[in-house]
């Protein structure tokens, strides 16, 4: 998994029902864009991620 600053990350609910957390790359501590990430929820929290297999980065797009 790669990423940018700005990008989005996304954390499947892991269980039926479970919401889906949401929140912006504020900082990469990986080489060349690889994890962890510091993330800041929608919801105001921050914590440094190690993403899973239930997590995906929303690229921006360009063009």
């Amino acid at each position: 998994m790669h990423a940018v600053i700005g990008e989005r990350l996304v954390i499947h609910g892991k269980q039926v029902g479970q919401a889906e957390r949401h929140g912006e790359i504020i900082e990469v501590r990986g080489q060349d864009g690889d994890p962890p990430y510091l993330v800041r929820f929608d919801d105001g929290h921050e914590s440094l991620i190690f993403p899973g297999s239930d997590c995906e980065v929303e690229h921006a797009h360009t063009g």
